[in-house]
């Protein structure tokens, strides 16, 4: 670990951990107005509306795409959507499939703790996390749910023979492990979104496991967030925002940026601020969801109210609208039919030509028909735009 085990001075504590950077003034004007956009968000997501809960399932689903592609497990969202909802037909490869479900599991489980009185972070929590995302993928020399115990190191992407990152040795990991966990379980003051951030970077350096290292530190990160019980947790996560390419190539530029081998004595402002972008234009994008959700709801119910259509139908238009599909089981699942009711449905709105089919039996899904209102089309697909809040 070398010098990394360096006094801070005064009363000449070692330095295992990062400090917290001081936030600069803009900075905190940053992060005020990302108080007041999950303030506004936290009242909008309690509405009754009833595509509300399908834009939280979407939420999850981009959650875990985004951060499984960070890791090079391709999985679209709208299938990992679908294997939310149980749907064995999805057309992708087996290891995406295992790695989708176990991390859809683990972050699922980490939704659950939002609001657990007598939580606390420990050792057991954070290696059966680990567990549930990688269980699957155990064996003695890649052990699942505990400490590594030897070297791990982070490729250089451009050449996999050159580390870009070694993380300290395994003897050292259960000690750095238990300061971080007392750590997590201390409040000292500091704003709820930048201890999350400063977590993730904790444990991403520490790299305490074989393998999972990223997912787990992202999953901190959702963690506090969801902790802080501002919003829902299905809204909280900014793992979609790092999975977008540009962004991904800015983490790990930042990551980069802390040093080929594990410095915590160092200034991180350059982190803080990064994260900062983060929320900020999560939260912008969480907004325009939002609004372009229940633009598409309403006019899509206008159309099915020309069509003399039931009202349940809206809710499988606006999966085709947003998402380009919708299955038989989604739709049943979120309007609690019975298996032949939905069908049904979708047979009427196909023989009407508002609905395509394609594929067949358990791989059916359906897409918009040529009567499918393309003005619902066309709003869902409008792109939005999203301001840099250190820039505009």
């Amino acid at each position: 670990m070398g010098d990394a085990w360096r006094s801070s001075g005064g009363g000449g504590r070692w330095v295992v951990l990062f400090p917290t950077s001081d936030l600069t003034a803009a900075d905190r004007q940053v992060l005020d107005q990302i108080d007041r956009m999950r303030a506004a968000l936290r009242h909008a997501v309690r509405s009754p509306a009833k595509w509300m809960a399908g834009l939280g399932k979407f939420l999850t689903a981009d959650a875990v795409a985004a951060s499984n592609s960070i890791e090079g497990f391709k999985v679209a969202t709208v299938d990992v959507e679908d294997l939310m909802e149980g749907e064995s037909e999805v057309d992708i490869s087996q290891e995406n499939r295992e790695e989708t479900l176990a991390y859809q599991r683990m972050v699922t489980y980490i939704q659950t703790l939002h609001d657990v009185e007598d939580f606390s972070y420990s050792k057991g929590l954070l290696n059966s996390l680990h567990w549930m995302l990688q269980g699957h993928r155990h064996s003695v020399r890649r052990p699942a749910g505990q400490w590594r115990k030897g070297p791990v190191y982070v490729t250089d992407a451009r050449d996999p023979s050159i580390a870009a990152y070694t993380a300290p040795d395994a003897p050292l990991v259960a000690h750095l492990m238990q300061e971080l966990i007392d750590w997590l379980n201390e409040s000292d003051g500091t704003h709820a979104l930048v201890r999350a951030a400063m977590a993730h970077l904790h444990l991403v350096c520490i790299h305490p496991w074989a393998d999972g290292n990223g997912r787990m530190s992202r999953s901190l990160q959702t963690l506090m967030i969801a902790r802080e019980s501002v919003l829902a947790p299905e809204f909280s996560s900014i793992e979609s925002w790092l999975g977008r390419p540009g962004n991904t190539w800015e983490y790990y530029r930042e990551l980069g940026d802390r040093g080929s081998q594990y410095q915590p004595d160092q200034d991180v402002s350059g982190w803080i601020r990064f994260n900062l972008t983060a929320y900020h234009q999560q939260a912008q994008t969480v907004q325009g969801r939002l609004a372009r959700s229940g633009r598409v709801w309403s006019c899509l119910a206008a159309f099915s109210a020309g069509q003399g259509l039931d009202e349940r139908t809206v809710t499988a238009l606006h999966d085709v609208a947003v998402a380009g599909r919708v299955r038989r089981s989604r739709y049943q699942h979120g309007e609690a039919l019975s298996l032949q009711q939905a069908q049904r449905d979708l047979r009427d709105l196909t023989a009407a030509d508002i609905l395509q089919p394609v594929g067949r039996t358990r791989a059916r899904y359906y897409t918009a028909g040529r009567q499918f209102p393309q003005d619902a089309i066309d709003i869902a697909q409008t792109p939005m735009t999203l301001t840099h809040p250190y820039r505009d």
